[in-house]
């Protein structure tokens, strides 16, 4: 093996490095967000319960 095939193989191996490092890292951003969603959608008051009090909240 040349010594520009060493290089061009090390290229393509840092690259292929760093986009398997951006995949993980969107999925576990993707994993939680989904908690994130799952813990709204929990917290969320039901549908049928639209004349329920609601909490106010200072504003400013």
């Amino acid at each position: 093996m040349t010594t520009a095939e060493k290089y061009v193989t090390a290229a393509y191996c840092v690259v292929f490095a760093l986009v398997l490092a951006y995949v993980l890292i969107m999925a576990l951003k993707l994993q939680r967000l989904e908690r994130d969603v799952d813990e709204l959608a929990r917290r969320a008051p039901d549908e049928d319960a639209e004349d329920a009090p609601r909490e106010t909240a200072q504003v400013g």
